[in-house]
């Protein structure tokens, strides 16, 4: 049996402490903030209550054998989608009821340049879930897989997501609907590998789903299931320094002044965070400043019903370009990062009696937004009177585009970059850590006995991936007879 010290209780880390624990180890949890879940945070105000990260649930088999009853229910549409001339297309996890929605939506070309899109996007998720999301990656690592010659074709190396689309889809609102999948990794789709087609296939060949009372039951059942199996959970308990000696960890250091002695300690705190503060690493820091992009949020309590909305529905906007341009900036340039006068708004609403009281609907709101600091390619979020005045604005936007409930509004609550920042410990509040593709920061550390979960590490950002970071750190620990040198 090791000793194993769990930094952090996000998704990604509670889940490393369920497998851990089921495979016989001796697990301690410590998170800085009063309560566990990190980024799927949750709010209540009024009766109202509100998932203030994830919304969407997919790949539900990643969370099964991690013994928790979830029961999600299927969402159809998945998303419906609401394009700058009117047009409206709902996705569904069926392909041939999405075929038939794009043919009736935008004609029989369109459907056809989507099923071809579609078999692309089949062979890169088929190599990507078995080369690439379930293992160890690193440059050395990945340079050694057993790449068929079929998988490295399909996945396209150099080619963006962007391209891809623009290879196969000829009409420009499909076009704009697969772009948006790059956010979804917060990155630009005009940079974002072609491997991120794996993304709208996963979503809508496996299904998109929700967890009544809101996804932030996920981080209860998790914390039930930990409880159930022993594991020790400190929360408010900020962790300051992992402590190492001839090579390998020993240990933690935390705020109280308090030393833990360790075997393994596995991080799930950012990993700029980790390489900067807790393990000084000033060469891997070099390989982190490609930040994903942030979000700004409304929580809105609405009165009255919005039948036009489905669970999550985009409203796009004319030049999704200037999105991106106003997102992460150009300062090499001289352009400085701003947040876009008409972003993409993208509106959950759940027809859940448990999150809304009678008679009214609980809206969140979200707009990609540049990360919060004070250098060119951020926003000083902080800055008085800029959350309130662009809460305001994204109201306008959304009354623009056909939804307009600024009189039907029983509150409304923001959440700026900085907020999340502060509350979950991501640097700038940026959303998935790390942007980009296939090499995130690896997840073994440097010392022997370090391990990294969290969308910050392989394979990335989102639940599912960061429930398999866990796995995929549990199953290199391996169980407690086993032995292993990790």
């Amino acid at each position: 049996m090791s000793r194993i010290v769990v930094i952090g209780a996000g998704v990604g880390g509670l889940a490393a402490a369920v497998r851990l624990a089921e495979a016989g180890h001796d697990v301690t949890v410590h998170e800085r903030a009063a309560t566990v879940g990190g980024k799927l945070g949750r709010y209540v105000r009024d009766g109202f209550r509100f998932d203030t990260g994830p919304s969407l649930l997919t790949l539900p088999r990643v969370f099964a054998d991690l013994g928790m009853a979830l029961d999600p229910v299927p969402l159809d549409p998945v998303v419906r989608h609401v394009f700058p001339d009117g047009s409206t297309l709902d996705s569904s996890s069926n392909p041939a009821v999405f075929q038939t929605r794009i043919a009736d939506a935008f004609g029989a070309a369109a459907a056809a340049d989507w099923a071809r899109f579609w078999r692309r996007a089949e062979r890169i998720w088929r190599a990507s879930w078995g080369s690439v999301l379930r293992r160890e990656v690193s440059p050395a690592t990945l340079a050694r897989l057993s790449w068929r010659v079929g998988d490295l074709a399909a996945i396209a190396p150099g080619r963006s997501l962007r391209a891809l689309g623009r290879r196969y889809l000829r009409d420009p609102r499909l076009r704009t609907m697969l772009d948006r999948y790059a956010t979804y990794t917060g990155t630009d789709p005009r940079r974002a590998p072609a491997a991120l087609a794996a993304i709208p296939y996963a979503e809508l060949a496996f299904g998109g789903w929700y967890l009544p009372g809101g996804l932030g039951v996920l981080a209860s059942a998790l914390l039930r299931r930990c409880a159930a199996l022993g594991v020790t959970i400190h929360t408010s308990s900020t962790v300051t320094a992992i402590r190492t000696s001839e090579g390998r960890v020993v240990g933690i250091a935390t705020a109280a002044g308090g030393e833990v002695p360790a075997d393994i300690v596995v991080s799930d705190v950012d990993a700029s965070t980790l390489y900067r503060d807790l393990l000084p690493t000033p060469e891997r820091l070099t390989r982190l400043s490609d930040r994903s992009l942030a979000g700004f949020v409304l929580l809105l309590g609405v009165r009255g019903a919005t039948p036009r909305l489905a669970h999550h529905t985009v409203f796009f906007p004319r030049d999704y370009d200037a999105e991106f341009d106003a997102v992460f900036g150009d300062p090499g340039r001289g352009r400085r990062a701003r947040p876009p006068s008409d972003p993409a708004v993208f509106v959950t609403r759940a027809v859940d009696p448990a999150v809304h009281p009678p008679g009214t609907e609980a809206w969140f709101v979200l707009v990609n937004a540049p990360r919060h600091g004070t250098d060119a390619g951020a926003v000083d979020w902080r800055r008085p009177g800029l959350a309130e005045d662009y809460g305001t604005h994204i109201l306008n936007v959304l009354a623009s585009r056909g939804l307009d409930v600024r009189d039907r509004l029983a509150f409304r609550e923001t959440r700026t970059p900085a907020d999340l920042a502060e509350a979950a410990a991501a640097p700038g509040g940026a959303i998935y850590g790390t942007a980009g593709g296939l090499l995130r920061p690896a997840n073994r550390g440097p010392v022997a006995g370090l391990f990294l979960v969290g969308g910050s590490a392989h394979p990335g950002g989102g639940l599912p991936m960061v429930t398999l970071s866990a796995k995929i750190v549990a199953d290199r620990i391996g169980p407690a007879a086993s032995g292993r040198a990790v």
